[in-house]
């Protein structure tokens, strides 16, 4: 039992440093039939034993149609039963069909999209269940893989969020081993004898991720205490040390205009941003003039090449200026984007928005593109 009690404190920590779990919870637990998720579902429905919160467990295996098994499925299926739970199997064949229809040329299947799809299955079965919460098994080396993908190949310092409210869903994601290190889940997998059965993904072990896993296992090699140091990091908010609250972005032929991300909470205060609840995936910036704050603006990703400006407010003569330079600088990173503008008509006309007509809004919407 040794293992699955170091399992069991991890997932109790992180319940209690991230407020994971609430009493009455529904929380669903997508199961690939890995070791990592196998653990997973075992850990909660012991915790939920003694855990002073009552919660549910329920598990849920998509079948991709990566010709899985039946018998493997039966497998996961008693695994569940012992584990006083039911195994919910969702025919989900759909999948890999669209990953063929976009293979890479190197004949590799997008991960990115088999990644969003599964999501989208196991929120709206998780939904069906009725479960407010959906469990993901991603642990601690998960989560330093990520942070040094996401800085080698995404040019940010970023990795998975260990509770994060999905409104649209209607649910929220949460990865109670965050702080459990993979091998006391691969010892524990051995030491349960669970029944860890192979999906057939086609691209397995052959990843970006499988790379960035075998490079960071080195430095655990050759810098044993990197292994707490970067767990650590993760999570220690009192000593980082980077640009990005000094970032403020001067425009280069008229200097008395820069804008500067909404990062810290004093660059809240004041704001009508502050007042109003945050849109998931909101990014908010004040435009400055002489570095004084002389209005502000908000916007959020609709689609990869759909930006909506909004919380638009402030000083309307420099609000001219400042709104095409921030338009200006999220098309540097996409090519080419649509911006929509809802209100603020005179505003947007004199930017160069066309007036244009949105299914479900009785109100006009405001439209420019930007081609780099």
């Amino acid at each position: 039992m040794a293992y699955i009690r170091n399992v069991l404190s991890s997932l109790r920590k992180a319940d209690l440093d991230f407020a994971l779990i609430d009493e009455g919870d529904r929380i669903a637990v997508g199961v690939s039939g890995g070791k990592d998720s196998l653990c997973l579902l075992k850990a909660l429905s012991i915790y939920t034993l003694y855990s002073k919160k009552k919660f549910t467990v329920h598990p849920i295996f998509l079948d991709l149609g990566f010709d899985f098994d039946r018998n493997e499925i039966k497998k996961l299926e008693k695994f569940a039963e012992e584990c006083g739970t039911k195994l919910s199997v969702v025919d989900s064949k759909f999948v890999y069909e669209i990953l063929q229809a976009h293979k890479k040329p190197d004949g590799h299947l997008p991960c990115s999209i088999c990644s969003r799809m599964k999501k989208a299955a196991i929120n709206a079965e998780a939904k069906r269940l009725h479960c407010n919460k959906v469990a993901f098994a991603h642990h601690n080396e998960d989560s330093v893989e990520t942070l040094f993908m996401n800085m080698l190949h995404g040019g940010r310092v970023a990795t998975f969020d260990p509770k994060m409210p999905l409104e649209r869903a209607g649910v929220t994601f949460i990865r109670p081993l965050i702080y459990c290190h993979e091998w006391y889940l691969s010892r524990m997998a051995k030491e349960e004898n669970l029944p860890i059965v192979d999906t057939n993904c086609p691209a397995n072990k052959h990843t970006e991720r499988e790379v960035t896993k075998d490079f960071v296992k080195k430095l655990y090699k050759e810098y044993p205490e990197s292994v707490m140091n970067f767990r650590n990091l993760l999570s220690n908010y009192e000593s980082h040390n980077l640009y990005f609250p000094n970032i403020e972005y001067v425009h280069e032929k008229n200097p008395s205009l820069s804008l500067r991300p909404i990062i810290l909470p004093e660059d809240m205060r004041g704001t009508k941003i502050a007042t109003k609840k945050k849109k998931e995936g909101e990014v908010d910036y004040l435009a400055l003039w002489d570095h004084k704050r002389v209005g502000e603006i908000s916007y959020l990703h609709l689609s990869a090449h759909k930006v909506l400006l909004f919380n638009v407010s402030g000083e309307k003569k420099k609000l001219k200026l400042a709104i095409p330079f921030l338009m200006e600088k999220i098309a540097e990173r996409v090519n080419p984007v649509h911006f929509y503008m809802y209100g603020n008509k005179d505003l947007a006309l004199s930017m160069g928005f066309k007036e244009v007509a949105l299914e479900g809004r009785k109100s006009p919407a405001y439209m420019i593109t930007i081609k780099k």
